[in-house]
């Protein structure tokens, strides 16, 4: 079985160390493209307007200049000796939990691969402390990622799909195990826009994205990590809003 490996924190990030380890214990062909520096928040973004440059870091090891949707673009398409039968984005450094899907790039390199037919799961380390984003304990991710990834190896993907994985920040030992549920919701209307000044005296911006919760019951990817459960979401491609298509249909003919 042959693996490619992306992920939106960048080629030296430790959580592709920690996937690249997963990964292992699922075959020996394994190949890496990824992003030759942090991407995060780039969603699905595809660069036109300047070259991309390749970088061959070591056998199977690779980096583009780009953003995580370059990364398996490149790999596809000049890198990898045949499609890959399963790619994985990740383990990224934080969460992607509810909205944030559609921000991220961890997600939105699998989605790129969901886009070319291909088996693909995003994959998110959860984080609690404030300061520690250099520091995340990904020992969760490391001792649930193989096996959850055995029992989705095998399981159907329907077309322009994807699963979306969430593990929460936990001891491996704390984690409950593993529910299966529906993106939730963010409200980031309270997101800050924290304003300052550089050395050189000019004034700057920049987002927090904090949002609140705004599910409820215990059926979404935010109440199962708060609970203690690494989180397992299906998403699909087709954003479409099917309940709205007659009445649009109906004023607008």
């Amino acid at each position: 079985m042959r693996i490619l490996l992306t992920n939106d924190d960048g080629i030296n990030a430790p959580g592709l160390n920690v996937l690249e380890r997963i990964a292992r214990q699922l075959s020996d062909d394994v190949w890496i493209c990824a992003p030759s520096e942090e991407q995060s928040g780039a969603g699905h973004s595809l660069t036109l307007n300047r070259p991309i440059r390749l970088h061959k870091h070591a056998e199977r090891r690779f980096s583009v200049t780009g953003t995580p949707t370059d990364a398996v673009t490149m790999a596809l398409k000049k890198v990898l000796p045949g499609p890959p039968d399963l790619l994985l984005s990740g383990v990224n450094r934080g969460a992607n939990l509810g909205d944030d899907v559609t921000y991220s790039g961890t997600v939105s390199a699998a989605i790129e691969g969901a886009l070319a037919g291909i088996r693909s799961v995003a994959l998110s380390q959860v984080y609690v402390k404030e300061g520690m984003a250099d520091a995340v304990p990904f020992h969760a991710a490391e001792a649930w990622g193989c096996k959850l990834l055995k029992s989705l190896i095998d399981v159907p993907f329907a077309p322009r799909t994807l699963v979306n994985v969430n593990f929460p920040p936990l001891a491996a030992d704390d984690v409950k195990g593993i529910r299966v549920v529906r993106q939730g919701f963010h409200d980031y209307a309270r997101g800050s826009v924290v304003e300052g000044t550089d050395p050189r005296g000019y004034r700057y911006y920049w987002f927090g994205l904090h949002g609140i919760e705004h599910t409820s019951g215990h059926d979404s990817d935010l109440e199962a990590i708060a609970d203690g459960y690494v989180a397992v979401t299906p998403l699909q491609l087709d954003l479409t809003h099917e309940a709205s298509l007659a009445l649009l249909r109906e004023r607008l003919a």
